[in-house]
């Protein structure tokens, strides 16, 4: 749970001022943020889990399923019988989790911000 805290307050301190005092990042904030930041930040994600979270790692499971969220939340596990998993005790916090089940970044705002995150420039090497 705290390397995903670390990592929103990261990425909100990177996006300026107002994400920093909200301490969530609106989907216009996303563009803000360097490529390298959100590299940075993934291979972080991945090295520590072995390749199992990180954005990228849930960027190409939401591009596998068709960007299909409903088909994404149930895969990654941030929704069970028909509801949202609940923050923060519904979430698992190890190694565990489904794959791409980390980071959360803005999970219970919906998905506009994640999805401007999966289409960030930072992703342009990795296909569509």
């Amino acid at each position: 749970m705290e390397a995903d805290r670390l990592t929103m307050k990261t990425l909100c301190a990177t996006a300026g001022e107002g994400a920093a005092a909200r301490g969530w990042l609106y989907f216009t904030d996303v563009n803000r943020i360097e490529a390298s930041q959100w590299q940075h930040l993934d291979r972080l994600w991945q090295v520590y889990s072995a390749g199992k979270f990180g954005i990228s790692v849930q960027r190409k499971l939401w591009l596998a399923v068709g960007q299909n969220w409903e088909k994404f939340w149930l895969q990654i596990g941030w929704k069970r019988d028909g509801s949202f998993t609940r923050y923060p005790d519904g979430f698992t916090w190890g190694l565990e989790a489904p794959k791409g089940h980390l980071p959360l970044f803005n999970q219970i705002r919906g998905n506009k911000t994640l999805e401007t995150v999966f289409r960030h420039p930072a992703w342009s090497s990795l296909g569509n």
